[in-house]
């Protein structure tokens, strides 16, 4: 440790004894209190029974290198009554900064601090297979949603899914014609700063876990280009007699937000048996929700690597979309058929039977990936030295209505041209100081994730709007490095709608709907068939091509 470092911890030290001094305590003691509130936290939670004070008290005081508890102590605490209210972070900012006192922290960093945050929680959480058999056992006596809601909660109760970050994300609707598109900036995602990008490539590569989704996770320390996941939980379900796992995010973007991942470390395929699984997951879950990332570059998720699904207790505006027409599919009688109103391209099946459903989405894939139609810009397959590169697939999303199985097929291609070398149905350039990186399932169903450095965009547009300021002079004096300058054009755009004299509520919420304008556009760009005559002929032109005829 260098002489600076080992001064900042001497200085850090000195401010935590002196705020304990002022509380009565020395440092010692007030850690002691703080592992003493750690366990009635746990056992009021339900993460740890009051029989299992005394271990997990024994391991905290290993941890942080302390002989004796608070002379307070109690050897169990018993279930108390407590609120919503988030208790732990206080409990946790004291036990993270007396770690990196005694050094089980490095640089202090938020990486850092996640990393021994996961380590300390860990110690409070049942045994996988504890876990597990409670799950199991609320299902059976309670039922599933019981179940879910139970898990999700010792989720969040852990500090595995951080909902003090969050909180921070900005949200909003925005009224389109298509329904209530949501939007929001993703500020739970802490980002690395210099010194952490810098440790994380001294770290050097490690290829276990394989990737982030792989069961090898439960239980890992992390590192500085790994996340720790001593409070990660998962639950083996059946999906068609193969072994998958149920899991929750920790970044939520939505309500119960879950991953349902592989048991093996085999990458994504879309095939028929992906279908039948997701089908099969509404059939245990039907108040769950299920979707799978398109399997090819550009379309396709953030981890191609690893085979996985996305679930969640949530309502899209995707699933709440009208019906422009219907279909009748002889090929498949038990099955309705639309065309639903939304700016991507969506094939709505629906029935009762989830087995001859699956077959029908995977008839619609099997067609999609062979078919071209050169008028309408869709080419299945182009050549390489390699051979044949494909370009068509879909995104499946499926829920339950009651008795029915409903699944939404989402038509995807991956093609690119000299216009658009990101995509030709991928965010165009013009869009790229919003977003600019895949449409993945989440958004394919409405709801735009938006990175967190738009925040502080948005603030300074605000001041803009509200006339603080000349934007000329600042838009001259702006350069490519400014944070501002990508957003050039579309400042310019919103100046000349709504002028510079807006309070700033009034400018805030002209921003932002606008923001929700040009996702509602950054979809129809993804959209294999656009939203007028040509697009609606060459999307019937598929349907015909099925065998659907339009009632």
């Amino acid at each position: 440790m260098g002489v600076q470092s080992e001064s900042m911890r001497e200085e850090f030290a000195a401010v935590m004894e002196s705020e304990a001094q002022s509380e009565g305590m020395s440092l010692t003691e007030q850690v002691q209190w703080s592992i003493e509130e750690l366990l009635r936290y746990g056992v009021n939670k339900q993460l740890m029974e009051p029989a299992d004070c005394p271990y997990v008290r024994n391991a905290l005081l290993d941890l942080f290198h302390l002989r004796e508890p608070h002379s307070m102590y109690k050897s169990e605490y018993a279930k108390e009554y407590t609120s919503e209210e988030d208790e732990l972070q206080p409990i946790m900012k004291t036990l993270l900064d007396y770690g990196h006192i005694i050094g089980l922290t490095k640089h202090n960093t938020i990486t850092e601090r996640d990393l021994l945050d996961a380590r300390i929680t860990g110690l409070l959480m049942p045994r996988p297979s504890e876990t597990n058999a409670k799950f199991q056992r609320t299902a059976r006596e309670e039922g599933i949603e019981q179940a879910t809601a139970q898990f999700y909660k010792m989720c969040v109760d852990s500090n595995y899914i951080r909902m003090d970050r969050i909180r921070k994300n900005s949200y909003w609707r925005y009224e389109s014609e298509y329904g209530d598109i949501e939007i929001t900036i993703n500020m739970s995602k802490p980002e690395k700063s210099p010194k952490e990008i810098l440790e994380a490539k001294k770290a050097g590569t490690s290829h276990y876990p394989k990737c982030l989704l792989c069961a090898d996770n439960v239980g890992y320390e992390g590192h500085s280009n790994h996340p720790a996941r001593q409070n990660l939980r998962q639950i083996p379900i059946q999906l068609e007699d193969e072994s998958w796992f149920f899991q929750y995010s920790p970044y939520v973007y939505y309500n119960e937000h879950s991953i349902v991942l592989h048991h093996d470390h085999v990458p994504m395929k879309l095939t028929k048996r992906t279908f039948e699984r997701l089908l099969a997951f509404t059939a245990q879950f039907p108040h769950y929700f299920i979707g799978s990332n398109a399997d090819l570059p550009i379309v396709g998720g953030s981890i191609l690597s690893h085979d996985h699904f996305q679930a969640g207790r949530h309502t899209f505006a995707i699933e709440e979309a009208k019906t422009e027409r219907k279909f009748q599919w002889t090929a498949y009688p038990g099955i309705e058929a639309s065309i639903v109103h939304w700016p991507m391209s969506v094939l709505r099946l629906a029935g009762k039977d989830r087995h001859q459903l699956a077959q029908a989405v995977h008839a619609i894939y099997e067609s999609w990936q062979q078919y071209s139609d050169r008028e309408a810009m869709i080419i299945a397959f182009t050549e390489s030295e390699a051979g044949k590169v494909p370009h068509n697939t879909v995104t499946p999303i499926v829920r339950r209505r009651g008795e029915l199985y409903e699944a939404d097929v989402v038509l995807r291609n991956n093609l690119t041209s000299e216009a658009h070398p990101e995509g030709i149905y991928h965010p165009h350039r013009e869009m790229h100081h919003l977003k600019k990186e895949n449409i993945g399932l989440i958004e394919v169903m409405g709801l735009a994730i938006l990175p967190a450095r738009l925040q502080a965009s948005i603030t300074s547009i605000i001041s803009i709007l509200a006339g603080e300021g000349s934007w000329q002079e600042q838009r001259m004096a702006l350069r490519e490095e400014d944070a501002l300058y990508v957003h050039k054009d579309w400042i310019d755009a919103l100046v000349s709608k709504h002028g510079t004299s807006l309070d700033a509520h009034e400018a805030e919420h002209a921003i932002k709907q606008d923001m929700g304008r040009l996702f509602v556009e950054i979809l129809s760009q993804a959209g294999v068939y656009k939203q007028d005559d040509a697009g609606r002929h060459a999307f019937l032109r598929f349907t015909e091509h099925l065998g659907m005829e339009e009632i």
